[in-house]
């Protein structure tokens, strides 16, 4: 009895040291990732915060660093968001529904569902070539803000459709079992009880999937999005640019200033980036409701 008194005690403390290794390990990594974003982003700003004023937003780009501007890309990025908004949640929810209220459970609609989370995956540069190939040549877009939408939404398309999933997989039987009982259809069902359960969940994760295109350049640049307009776009088969496009060219010219101008850059795309990630957590907390 003694020594399994002893055997236990040994054990216990074994797990105890085990215990305070492991939160010391995942504090000190939390800390060291804190810490590195930390000085990148003060770095940034300190950069490019004097560079912030009404000529940055109204000018063009320029070869001269204290011209330059970021409307072009600015406008280049709304229209490719607007754009790209509606058509990847068009498709994705769309494909969620049929997944998750239609579709039968059998080997097809398995092979289709891990084929979807394998595609969520695939390097952004596969989606450049694609768009490439269909939008840019096959559909004859040309190198225009509508083929980069199309693009950008097959991109985001995979992360609409395995959130909106989730969101509606989370709505309760209960609700639809009570709306057929009272005479509802199929389709009633799920635009009146269904959709508006689940939208939080559909919302928040549209708007992550387009924080993520705000922030690609690869498939862009490879559908031939220019890296100099002296323009701004007005339809959406004009010519464009986008920030993070911008901001790479800008850090590739040699003049040491335009560093300092791409920091404000980056400052601009953060502050779109945070004002996104913020409107997806406004919208799940308004509009979610407990059943």
């Amino acid at each position: 009895m003694k020594l399994s008194m002893e055997k236990v005690k040994e054990n216990l403390h074994r797990r105890s040291w085990y215990n305070r290794l492991s939160y010391g390990f995942f504090l000190c990594s939390t800390l060291i990732g804190i810490m590195v974003l930390a000085a990148l982003v003060i770095d940034i700003f300190m950069n490019g915060i004097g560079w912030l004023n009404w000529d940055f937003f109204n000018n063009y780009p320029s070869r001269k660093p204290e011209n330059s501007g970021i409307k072009s890309a600015f406008w280049g990025t709304i229209w490719m968001v607007g754009l790209t908004a509606p058509i990847a949640f068009t498709l994705g929810v769309g494909t969620a529904i049929y997944l998750e209220e239609y579709a039968k459970k059998n080997w097809f609609t398995r092979f289709i569902q891990i084929n979807i989370s394998n595609l969520a995956g695939v390097p952004s540069i596969v989606f450049g070539i694609l768009g490439l190939t269909l939008f840019v040549r096959y559909l004859d877009l040309g190198r225009s803000i509508l083929a980069g939408s199309l693009t950008m939404a097959l991109l985001i398309l995979p992360i609409i459709v395995v959130a909106a999933q989730e969101a509606i997989r989370a709505v309760p039987n209960e609700l639809r079992y009570g709306s057929f009982a009272i005479g509802g259809t199929k389709w009633q069902t799920i635009r009146r009880i269904v959709l508006p359960a689940a939208m939080p969940g559909i919302l928040t994760g549209n708007i992550l999937a387009l924080s993520r295109a705000i922030g690609e350049t690869a498939p862009l640049i490879m559908i031939g999005a220019l890296t100099f307009v002296a323009f701004t776009p007005e339809g959406p088969l004009d010519k464009f640019t986008v920030m993070p496009i911008q901001i790479f060219n800008w850090i590739s010219r040699p003049q040491e200033e335009f560093q300092y101008v791409a920091a404000a850059g980056i400052i601009v795309l953060l502050g779109m980036l945070l004002l996104m990630n913020s409107l997806a957590i406004y919208f799940r907390n308004k509009f979610q409701k407990k059943y």
